[in-house]
């Protein structure tokens, strides 16, 4: 789908499930470097609900931005988006650096989020970090170029299940569709110096917290201080890593469906 202007045309590539026509859209951004295949079987696992996905500009199949752009620019285009679909109000899921998105969606976009879930993510820069090492290691897309290096640092990365798995990393990242080290360093670049630790408890939307207690990338303290920020927040720990979507996806998808469908 074009949603380019004349003087910055780009391809942003969606993914749309239909639904049942019942219930509030669900939209989701994704982690850094993850396009629409790495959320499709959490998608899948609730074929009933309307859902939003999309590559990040210079992700997957989405056209490289001309312009570097920031995590406002990401909600906006969100809302762009949506108003293709004729889309009104959703409810918002993040993953990740994605997680930073939907609290930028959810605040510059707060009449039309009217519920928030916020999954292994943090406040921004104003954080609880990860070592050195395990930053380092993010820091580079080759996880996604090298699928020996994959297994090699994996269990470093996501903690959890990949620990005891390496092997893992091979199935997750055959999802993952590598497009460049430019469109990866963009998404690193949004995110730098931007922070929501000042605003969090102005937000309106009843938020969902996930996280795993053992998450070498994004600490468990950091769902306990947004928990304890956010006025209308609830926390879910699961007995996992990073990636607790896919590897708890039927535990994820049933406390992402009892928050959503709360009166």
């Amino acid at each position: 789908m074009n949603l380019g202007t004349e003087d910055d045309p780009r391809i942003v590539r969606i993914g749309h499930q239909a639904g049942n026509g019942k219930g509030v859209p669900l939209l989701l951004f994704n982690g850094i470097g993850g396009n629409i295949e790495l959320l499709a079987p959490l998608a899948e696992k609730m074929p009933e609900r309307e859902i939003v996905v999309f590559d990040i500009p210079g992700v997957g199949q989405s056209d490289l931005p001309r312009w570097p752009y920031r995590l406002g620019g990401i909600a906006r285009l969100a809302a762009r988006i949506l108003d293709r679909f004729g889309i009104d109000k959703v409810d918002v899921l993040g993953v990740s650096w994605g997680g930073a998105a939907a609290q930028a969606f959810a605040c510059t976009c707060s009449q039309r989020c009217r519920r928030l879930i916020l999954c292994a993510t943090a406040p921004g820069v104003v954080m609880i970090p990860a070592s050195p090492s395990v930053l380092w290691k993010m820091a580079t897309p080759k996880r996604y170029m090298n699928a020996d290096y994959a297994r090699t640092v994996s269990g470093e990365i996501y903690g959890g299940d990949f620990r005891r798995n390496p092997a893992l990393a091979a199935e997750m990242f055959r999802h993952v569709k590598y497009k460049s080290r430019l469109g990866y360093y963009l998404q690193l670049l949004a995110a730098s110096g931007w922070t929501s630790i000042h605003w969090l408890p102005t937000l309106l939307q009843p938020t969902l917290l996930m996280a795993g207690a053992d998450d070498p990338l994004v600490p468990l303290a950091n769902a306990w201080l947004m928990h304890k920020l956010i006025r209308k927040s609830e926390l879910k720990i699961f007995d996992c890593g990073h990636m607790f979507l896919m590897t708890r996806a039927d535990e994820s998808v049933a406390a992402i469906r009892q928050f959503l469908d709360k009166p």
